[in-house]
């Protein structure tokens, strides 16, 4: 049977995190009042002049040095002619010949894979090429009722980035990596919320198959109304499939757009492309040609750390893991926490445990975020200070995390409050450890005898007698000594 691989382009919008409109003095602000950020120049007035954003500029140059992106001494904005209506010109401001940025890449990373898939990476540390990103204005949102559509003009004219990747991306699994990190770049750089729910990114899917052995690629084939990086990954694996089968069984694929259904789990047609559409585009003569050099130079002061950089270095300077770090610099709040509590700690990959796992877990169990979260960083550096120089043991340790989290009150405090302090006396301890070889002979002889679990049950018999305060290590110590 023939053997088919597939072909993944990915364009994808982000709205820049601005106050403004691209072109006029506006106010970005997702579900205000429909068509009540508006004004002649967003509506498309005859007479009306645009004025450029600077931020947006600025945010655009940021993006492409965060991405590797050559950017080139000058840029200029186009019109892209085309009637629909959400477009309140007729046409679109945007970029053709002279884009903002070109080149650049994405490089891929095994934390931002489905988990799924995690340990079935075809390509580790893949790089997906880019094209381009381009600055244009966004569009306005179409509502479409039973017997209507009504049209919100409030997103017409909103800063948009279009960054087009090379059809470097080989799977569902691929595609959902190059989105969770790309997403991620725009949110460390402050660039966008990069919020699917809210459109702020949204992405368009080119995709085509072809024998195994051959270099021409099959037809392209667009997948539109897709809302959620897991929503890429499952309409790729519906349509990887249904354009192989159509190959199959001999029939040919038509160069068309497909409409993706989440609840259905299927793709559908939109229409077909009979061919390239043509934009009519032209230097937009109301914008002048825009010198790039003190835009890259404002926008090189405020590049921040990577992703990826942030990664390694949390390796480096407090000694986690590197899956551990990947998991704390997956989020940006979650990592400033995570610095922000291991920066006194004497040992960070401690704070890191009790973050990955504790914190985490209560913070699910609330529906809270990490800035929601009751227990600041310091507090929790101070608990895992307790419990590393023996005033609490582990268990303990999970109490009192229990009562800061509920009533946010100190570590130290909780623990004079409840008595908890552990206790690391050897004679106190030596005194239970003797209650306690005297009281079970059976798995003393046991542990004698060479079955060394016999030692974790006696070991938790010290604990009970001691009401749980008797420092383990020590009593294990102990026990050992007193058994051979």
């Amino acid at each position: 049977m023939t053997e088919f691989i597939a072909t993944i382009g990915l364009e994808v919008h982000v709205q820049l995190k601005t106050r403004s409109k691209m072109f006029c003095a506006c106010a970005v602000e997702y579900g205000a009042e429909p068509n009540t950020n508006v004004c002649p120049v967003c509506l498309g007035m005859p007479g009306a002049l645009p004025v450029m954003n600077a931020e947006a500029l600025q945010l655009t140059a940021l993006a492409g040095i965060m991405l590797g992106c050559e950017i080139g001494p000058v840029c200029k904005f186009d019109r892209k002619n085309y009637f629909y209506p959400d477009m309140p010109k007729n046409y679109q401001i945007s970029q053709y010949d002279q884009p903002f940025c070109l080149g650049g890449h994405v490089p891929l990373h095994d934390l931002a894979y489905p988990k799924d898939a995690q340990k079935s990476i075809a390509t580790p540390d893949k790089k997906v090429r880019l094209v381009r990103i381009h600055l244009e204005e966004d569009v306005a949102k179409s509502f479409h009722m039973e017997t209507a559509t009504g049209i919100d003009f409030n997103r017409a004219g909103t800063p948009l980035l279009e960054i087009v990747g090379e059809p470097d991306i080989a799977s569902p699994e691929e595609a959902f990596a190059y989105l969770t990190v790309l997403q991620q770049v725009m949110i460390y750089g402050g660039i966008s919320d990069a919020d699917m729910e809210k459109g702020q990114l949204r992405c368009d899917v080119n995709v085509s198959v072809r024998p195994v052995g051959t270099e021409k690629f099959g037809t392209k084939i667009e997948v539109k109304n897709l809302n959620s990086i897991s929503g890429v990954r499952r309409a790729l694996a519906y349509e990887i499939p249904r354009q192989i089968e159509v190959l199959r069984s001999g029939g040919t694929l038509q160069q068309e757009t497909r409409r993706w259904d989440d609840a259905r789990g299927e793709t559908s047609l939109m229409r077909i492309k009979e061919s390239a559409h043509d934009y009519r585009y032209f230097p937009d003569p109301d914008l002048l040609p825009v010198k790039t050099r003190d835009l890259v130079a404002a926008a090189s002061s405020r590049k921040p750390e990577l992703p990826w950089e942030k990664r390694a270095r949390f390796v480096s300077d407090f000694g986690v893991s590197d899956y551990d770090a990947a998991v704390l610099a997956n989020d940006l709040d979650l990592a400033s926490y995570f610095e922000s509590a291991a920066r006194a700690a004497k040992k960070p990959k401690n704070v890191a445990n009790w973050i990955l796992n504790d914190l985490q877990s209560a913070l699910s169990s609330t529906g809270a975020l990490i800035r929601e979260c009751p227990v600041p960083p310091a507090a929790l550096d101070e608990l895992v200070n307790l419990i590393d120089n023996g005033t609490i043991n582990s268990k303990q340790g999970k109490e009192v995390f229990a009562e800061m989290f509920s009533s946010g009150k100190a570590a130290a405090t909780i623990v004079q409050e409840k008595g908890l302090k552990q206790e690391s006396d050897a004679g106190a301890i030596e005194a239970f450890v003797d209650q306690a070889i005297e009281a079970h002979p059976g798995p003393v002889a046991d542990y004698k005898a060479g079955k060394t679990s016999a030692l974790n049950f006696l070991k938790g018999q010290v604990m009970k007698l001691s009401k749980g305060k008797a420092n383990p290590a020590l009593a294990g110590e102990i026990l050992e000594k007193k058994l051979t």
